[in-house]
């Protein structure tokens, strides 16, 4: 039974009103919430009773706030041993975007508008629209674990509608910039002189980053125990976080064999007789064998090669980064023909359609009027 009364009481002269809800939860206990218009109760209470007849209802006076949910968020992944550069970002998330806005709000008082409400408060205080979706979706994160604690009974946002989801991924996709080649991706000129420029120790880590695609957590916690330079052979089986943390491929795609071409084969075959040694038998260490700092690698490597090559003139701040030379490896496995499955299972994506997210536009187009040519003639010659 659920039903809606009007309390009037007052403070000194003046007579105040308020407009209760009275319902009872799904384990049969009574509750009841203040309002200031009927409206409002109204509408509340139409949404509660609905939750109750689904069983998902949480009491406000039961529940934790955003905040608190976030803090329990982030322990859950420290005691589940994830990665410090993957801890670190969840609590910028929750530190700087969501507790700023609606971390004082109780989780059974955030329903469905307010995840569309909070998402355009984010976009009004500037935030990007790609920080906004992380954002979001680390905030499902956190109320699927809240969820997981018995802490609420629903996802609010998870809970969006198909077409509202629809909707968010045609404005994203509106937004999207493709990488360029060029500005994002090395053109073949430059990847020649690069090459080129690249002598010593550099020049094994920027071959191997071209010709195979791998990434620069791969590259850094690459061991020779992966590297089969008879069969021609590497495998991914661990990376280098931001803190030079040795841990698991980003995924269970990211554990992969990738072809070496005889320049990679070559090279490295050299390099392995000057490699310094370490205990963790790394294929691209520091000088003392241990897991060498990207930030290094960006200056006192990268930096110098592209402005030798002509490509940059700031030895600090190389036009491509050990990214963009993955980026360059797919886009040189697109130009010799390779499908987009290829493609993904060699870049180590989840799933295909990340690989046509990010490169679908390298993709050789179809001319439509050359295909409709060649079906009518197979059919009637």
């Amino acid at each position: 039974m659920a039903s809606i009364r009007k309390r009037t009481w007052k403070s000194g002269d003046e007579v105040r009103t308020a407009w209760v809800a009275d319902y009872f939860d799904q384990a049969g206990k009574r509750h009841i919430k203040t309002f200031a218009k009927k409206g409002d109760a109204q509408a509340w209470l139409d949404e509660t009773k609905i939750e109750v007849k689904k069983g998902v209802h949480t009491p406000a006076n039961k529940s934790i706030t955003i905040a608190e949910a976030g803090e329990r968020w982030i322990e859950q992944g420290r005691a589940d041993g994830l990665e410090a550069s993957t801890l670190m970002q969840y609590r910028q998330h929750l530190d700087y975007h969501i507790k700023p806005f609606i971390g004082g709000v109780k989780l059974a008082e955030f329903a469905p508008p307010s995840v569309q409400s909070f998402r355009n408060r984010l976009l009004r205080e500037k935030r990007s629209r790609d920080m906004v979706k992380k954002v979001v979706v680390s905030l499902g994160a956190v109320i699927a674990n809240a969820m997981g604690n018995g802490d609420v009974a629903r996802n609010v946002v998870r809970e969006q509608s198909d077409e509202h989801k629809r909707r968010q991924r045609r404005i994203e996709q509106r937004e999207e910039k493709h990488l360029e080649v060029g500005v994002d991706i090395p053109t073949i000129e430059e990847i020649r002189a690069i090459l080129a420029a690249a002598q010593g120790r550099a020049r094994p880590l920027i071959v191997t980053a071209i010709f195979t695609g791998l990434r620069a957590s791969e590259l850094r916690g690459l061991r020779w125990d992966d590297v089969d330079l008879t069969g021609g052979k590497l495998t991914v089986r661990q990376r280098a976080d931001r803190f030079n943390t040795i841990g698991s491929p980003k995924s269970k795609s990211g554990k992969r064999e990738v072809d070496l071409v005889p320049l990679v084969i070559n090279t490295l075959k050299e390099w392995k007789l000057a490699c310094p040694n370490g205990e963790l038998g790394l294929v691209f260490p520091n000088g003392e064998g241990n897991v060498e700092w990207l930030p290094n690698i960006h200056r006192r490597v990268l930096g110098p090669i592209e402005v030798a090559a002509g490509i940059c003139t700031d030895r600090n701040n190389p036009k491509y980064g050990l990214h963009s030379f993955r980026h360059a490896a797919a886009s040189l496995f697109i130009q010799e023909g390779w499908d987009a499955k290829r493609v993904q299972v060699a870049m180590g994506h989840g799933s295909i359609q990340i690989t046509f997210d990010t490169y679908g536009h390298l993709f050789p187009s179809q001319d439509n009027a050359e295909a409709m040519a060649r079906l009518q003639a197979r059919v009637v010659g």
